[in-house]
């Protein structure tokens, strides 16, 4: 299963996006909940990070403030954050909404691509921080061959 198919991760056209924008924008101070809701889920589709940024802050004030709607959020939350390179909050809120539905496959899906992610950068890290080891290995026996000779 891909990612995209994993999450149904198609960004929404620019005008769907722009009706749950202007939704959202017309209640005003007393957006409801699910208005604000329909938007963050609009705005985590998206491919812009800027988007997905204030999608994920959306959802974190519906998060606070809507304990009715929490459950709701975590998945989003998780996807945003994932999306965003936060792993570590994505797998925070997958394992909560896990915890609440074990069974949930989407959450499921989610927390694998989380681990591959995190495998993958984890190994990138170590082989960079070998390389500059190996790096200023051969850097130092060069400057006290160097030294040495003198």
């Amino acid at each position: 299963m891909t990612e995209a198919e994993t999450f149904q991760d198609s960004p929404l056209k620019p005008e769907e996006l722009e009706v749950l924008r202007a939704q959202y924008e017309k209640e005003g101070y007393y957006v409801g909940v699910q208005t604000k809701f329909n938007y963050a889920w609009g705005l985590i589709k998206s491919a812009s990070r800027n988007e997905q940024q204030q999608g994920v802050h959306l959802l974190s004030e519906i998060f606070r403030n809507a304990p009715e709607r929490r459950r709701e959020c975590l998945y989003y939350l998780a996807l945003g954050h994932y999306k965003l390179g936060n792993y570590a909050e994505a797998r925070r809120y997958n394992d909560l909404l896990l915890d609440h539905e074990p069974g949930n496959l989407q959450a499921e899906s989610l927390r694998t691509l989380v681990d591959e992610k995190v495998a993958k950068e984890g190994l990138i890290g170590v082989a960079i921080v070998g390389g500059m080891a190996v790096a200023a290995g051969v850097v130092g026996g060069m400057l006290f061959r160097g030294t040495k000779k003198r």
